[in-house]
């Protein structure tokens, strides 16, 4: 019987929009506000969704102490308060846009849980504008 489970966590970061082998024009125009200069943040809602067989003996799919424990490790202590362009590595040479956020999280996630599971990351920049990634 596949199943799922999900945790929700949240982080604060700033960031901001920009290539750097673009004009100013060219960043301005595409990025908009969020290519400003001096960085703008955001509140981020996480959703981290695994999926896979239940072990029917123990009745769990996924112990969520452990889910709970790699997202604050791994993603809040490594995310939260920091400007991701400047303060982490994982944005030094990759523009963090919600989408490559959310595709460095599930990376992150992934690589720490079995590999017969499924992994889904929701992304919530904003109340309204969300980037859901399953790693196709």
């Amino acid at each position: 019987m596949e199943i799922s489970v999900s945790r929700k966590s949240h982080f604060n970061a700033a960031h901001r929009l920009n290539v750097d082998g673009w004009s100013k024009e060219k960043n301005k125009a595409v990025f908009g506000l969020c290519n400003n200069e001096n960085f703008h943040g955001h509140n981020y809602e996480l959703v981290v969704t695994v999926t896979g067989q239940l072990d029917e003996e123990s009745g769990y799919l996924f112990d969520l102490k452990i889910l709970k424990d790699i997202i604050k490790t791994d993603v809040e202590d490594k995310f939260d308060h920091k400007n991701l362009n400047l303060d982490t590595e994982e944005f030094k040479n990759l523009n963090p846009t919600a989408e490559n956020i959310a595709i460095v999280i599930y990376n992150i996630i992934k690589n720490k849980i079995n590999t017969n599971l499924k992994l889904k990351v929701v992304l919530f920049e904003t109340e309204r504008n969300f980037v859901e990634y399953n790693g196709n």
